[in-house]
């Protein structure tokens, strides 16, 4: 296993993944640092130094690759990984190309999040207290809901996080957009 010199960060605004997942980590012996919200993250890049991280792509409305462009500007060794259940291509395109290192979509066990950082390769990913949830092999088409959501989403990245201009881009009321991001997406 690699050796951390400093906290791994980890921002998602669900608590009780948080918990689990920080938890898996204390297992393997490595820190955490947690944020449930960029506002809370924003000062841990003041305070602390990064060599991974850990972001979940919706931040209850708000882009996590916001944050990673902040995190990156700070620390610019970290390496990013990006954890969502909206999984699109546009998105992870859209990762990569800021700087993650690596994009997976929740459900993802914690030999996957450490062979992804390559913190510990050889992590048996088969355990079954280690996976968080249960993943599915069928394929299943997204909804038109979600992928109003997916365009919603890359929309918002073109345009920096910018809701008066996303709004304009997609011809769309500011308000209307304000009440859309409010919600959280359907499942696929």
């Amino acid at each position: 296993m690699s050796e951390l010199t400093t906290p791994l960060l980890m921002v998602d605004d669900d608590p009780t993944f948080l918990r689990i997942l920080q938890q898996a980590f204390k297992h393997h012996q490595i820190a955490t640092v947690t944020a449930h919200s960029p506002q809370e993250a924003l000062p841990l890049l003041q305070s602390h130094t990064f060599q991974y991280a850990i972001l979940d792509l919706n931040l209850d409305g708000e882009s996590g690759l916001n944050l990673m462009k902040e995190l990156l500007s700070k620390h610019p060794q970290c390496k990013v990984l990006i954890l969502t259940g909206y999984a699109s291509v546009a998105t992870a395109v859209e990762a990569m190309r800021l700087g993650a290192i690596d994009y997976l979509c929740k459900p993802a066990s914690i030999g996957d999040i450490l062979k992804a950082l390559d913190l510990n390769p050889e992590t048996n990913s088969n355990n079954e207290a280690a996976v968080l949830e249960e993943e599915s092999d069928e394929f299943q088409p997204m909804s038109v809901k979600r992928l109003e959501w997916e365009h919603i989403q890359k929309t918002l990245i073109e345009h920096e996080g910018n809701i008066s201009a996303t709004a304009q881009a997609l011809n769309m009321h500011r308000r209307t957009l304000q009440r859309k991001l409010q919600k959280r997406p359907v499942e696929k």
